[in-house]
């Protein structure tokens, strides 16, 4: 089954400890549609400004992420410029122009509506909610989300989290969410706001997910070098959803295999910086990491 993704497509500045690139490209939806790309189709509705080059749109294409609700507007593309030190877990905003994102409304054509799962990336609640509102009654919907939500917009992101099927989001995000210190009670009061899923990234860590049907923990894959964390997690939420989406169900048993295929897309995401490991990502590669982790779990 295909998916649709909604959120930002962006040009990224990093500087990590093993180097700096600048005006590269990145965006949730870009990562997220890339590691999709390898499970199933993928459509991407997201906005872009005049400056953004012809050569990602022709990427996007090439990878069979279908490109009709990418929106170009008159202005600059959304730029965000970080900084990772460190371990390497968290990134120092430099700076953030929204550009276009700013007045980011996201239409649906009807072929959009009617595609049966959705990802809701970490975009306004409000948006994601108007997009809910479009929808024309969807087998699966997941959301992510940040601080900056919670915090900012309370009562539209609880709107919308009564409307979902499954929730991303990292382990301080959930506690926030929550109001509570303990993991494993944040989780259980997230799901009693609608999600039947909550699934808690925890970077370098992996993943547990919650679930009523019961809970999974996934490690993430030991890599020696990291060259750039940024958009691994919007990676692993592709992989996850890209896997769901291929199998058509999101039964407990899919939905820890493809927990293992989110850590293992993710991984590769750090490999290079901006999108670079995921363009040149093959599938027999991700399969091998895949059996690692079969290994590197069993007892």
């Amino acid at each position: 089954m295909s998916i649709v993704v909604v959120g930002s497509v962006a040009y990224d500045s990093i500087k990590t400890p093993q180097g700096s690139v600048e005006r590269v490209l990145g965006g949730a939806a870009c990562y997220f549609s890339l590691a999709a790309g390898f499970f199933t189709d993928v459509k991407i509705v997201a906005a872009v400004g005049e400056d953004f080059e012809q050569e990602h749109i022709d990427l996007l294409k090439g990878k069979g992420v279908e490109i009709s609700g990418l929106d170009r507007m008159p202005g600059k593309t959304f730029h965000w410029s970080g900084e990772y030190s460190g371990d390497m877990n968290t990134a120092t905003t430099r700076d953030t122009q929204l550009g276009v994102f700013a007045d980011f409304n996201p239409k649906l054509s009807e072929s959009h509506r009617k595609t049966p799962f959705v990802f809701l990336a970490n975009i306004d609640p409000e948006l994601q909610i108007n997009v809910l509102d479009q929808m024309d009654n969807p087998k699966l919907v997941a959301l992510d989300t940040m601080n900056f939500w919670i915090t900012g917009k309370p009562k539209e992101l609880q709107k919308a989290l009564g409307r979902i099927d499954m929730l991303f989001v990292n382990d301080g995000e959930a506690k926030m969410l929550a109001g509570s210190d303990n993991i494993m009670r944040a989780a259980r009061e997230i799901r009693a706001m609608g999600p039947k899923c909550v699934v808690i990234k925890r970077g370098e860590y992996g993943a547990i997910i919650f679930h009523e049907a019961g809970m999974f923990a996934v490690p993430a894959y030991p890599l020696e070098t990291v060259f750039d964390p940024t958009g691994a997690g919007d990676s692993f939420g592709g992989g996850f959803m890209g896997y769901l989406a291929q199998t058509g169900e999101a039964t407990m048993e899919n939905i820890r295999t493809a927990a293992v295929y989110g850590s293992t897309v993710a991984s590769f995401a750090c490999e290079d910086f901006s999108l670079r490991r995921l363009a040149r990502l093959a599938k027999p590669e991700i399969e091998e990491r895949f059996e690692f982790f079969r290994e590197l779990t069993k007892f």
